[in-house]
């Protein structure tokens, strides 16, 4: 039913095999688009560039008075909490 494809990859330029095996896969999860990539650049893309390290900021947990560290920027009226305190108000609701 499905026939070897040769495509051209849009970041390298290079050509590649897109396999009768791949074309069934892809049409058993519902993919509807062709690979644009070929094996090495989506692995290049997929493990490429390191992830940005997130900026933490410390505040004081609203809940025991414990020390917080949070990704965003702690704002006035806004309650903050600690991990396990985080974790133990998601346990109750």
């Amino acid at each position: 039913m499905y026939e070897d494809k040769t495509l051209v990859c849009k970041d390298c330029g290079n050509e590649f095999v897109f396999t009768a095996g791949e074309q069934e896969f892809y049409a058993e999860r519902g993919f509807t688009n062709e690979p644009k990539r070929c094996k090495a650049c989506r692995d290049a893309k997929r493990g490429g560039a390191p992830r940005q390290e997130r900026e933490m900021f410390t505040a004081v947990c609203d809940s025991c008075g414990g020390e917080a560290r949070v990704p965003f920027q702690p704002r006035e009226g806004r309650p903050i909490y600690c991990s396990a305190c985080y974790a133990k108000m998601k346990e109750e609701a």
